[in-house]
Order: C-alpha cells, then sequence, then structure tokens
C-alpha cells in the first residue's frame, strides 16, 4: 500500500479479516434490518430469480454452497 492510501484509510492492518471492517458491516446490517426497505428487497430479489438474471444467480449460488466464487 503505498503512502498515500494509508492516509485515506483509518483502518489498521489486521492480518487475516479486519475486525473493525466486521463490526462496520455488522452494524450496517442491523441498522438496515430495522430501518431500511427489507420488504422492499426481497420482493426485487424474488423478481430477480424469476429474470433474465436466474441462471447466473442460482449458479453463483451453487458456487457459494461449495464455497467457490462463480466466475
Amino acid at each position: 500500500m503505498t503512502d498515500s492510501a494509508e492516509k485515506k484509510s483509518n483502518l489498521k492492518m489486521e492480518g487475516e479479516g479486519s475486525r473493525e471492517g466486521s463490526r462496520r458491516f455488522q452494524d450496517a446490517q442491523h441498522e438496515f434490518a430495522e430501518t431500511g426497505d427489507v420488504e422492499g428487497k426481497a420482493k426485487e430479489a424474488a423478481k430477480a430469480l424469476e429474470g433474465d438474471e436466474a441462471a447466473e444467480l442460482e449458479k453463483a449460488r451453487k458456487a457459494s454452497a461449495d464455497g467457490e466464487t462463480a466466475a
């Protein structure tokens, strides 16, 4: 990482994963669950599963279930 990149980020290097990053993600997830448009996003996801993206989403789901990344 360059000096300028390090100055832009206030996250410390923590090895495998980032506790601070994980905490921020978890906090954002809780906030969305409490105040976000959860029902709207669920409908959007269901629509995507029935639309043109269905095959690609199923491929990604299967890869994820196998611990892989869909290419």
